[in-house]
């Protein structure tokens, strides 16, 4: 390993979330305008990733009022405000080109859920887990109540209605 590359390793961005090839991004891209700035979110699916080093990319495409629209954007450009992860998709190519070619449903991609734990601050970890104890909880008690509830009408229309024989 040579010197450039120990440097360019140093350099490297840490605070862009680790996303794959399928998944659904919304990319914060500074934009500016003339005299102003602003922030614009650029939204899609991830087809293409490029890992060189500084010279790596990643290619975002989406569809705008029936038109594709691809952008590559420079992993580590400082342009690049930061990358949100909105879902994943399972795929098993690393290029997705064939998308071009598709439309409507057919460019859906399957969702895969995978651990998402390492997106996540060990802050977020602990209150989220907190979270869906809680929610777990809730889940498992409703099913009860709400089987003691359909029970209990027909348990009091039995009392107050004597069966008849049948002949």
């Amino acid at each position: 390993m040579n010197a450039l590359e120990t440097i360019e390793r140093t350099s490297l961005r840490s605070d862009l979330p680790p996303f794959r090839t399928g998944d659904t991004v919304r990319v914060h891209v500074r934009v500016r305008e003339g005299e102003k700035e602003r922030t614009q979110i650029f939204e899609g699916v991830v087809i293409r990733k490029r890992r060189g080093g500084t010279s790596g990319s990643f290619t975002v495409r989406k569809v705008s009022y029936g038109v594709g629209v691809e952008r590559i954007f420079p992993t580590e450009s400082p342009s690049v405000q930061k990358v949100e992860i909105k879902s994943r998709g399972h795929v098993r190519r690393s290029r997705l080109y064939y998308l071009r070619d598709l439309k409507g449903k057919k460019a859906r991609l399957r969702s895969k859920l995978r651990d998402l734990s390492q997106l996540l601050s060990p802050d977020e970890m602990e209150a989220g887990t907190a979270d869906a104890a809680a929610a777990l909880e809730e889940q498992a008690n409703a099913p009860e109540a709400a089987a003691e509830a359909a029970d209990a009408p027909a348990a009091s229309e039995a009392e107050a209605a004597p069966e008849e024989p049948k002949a």
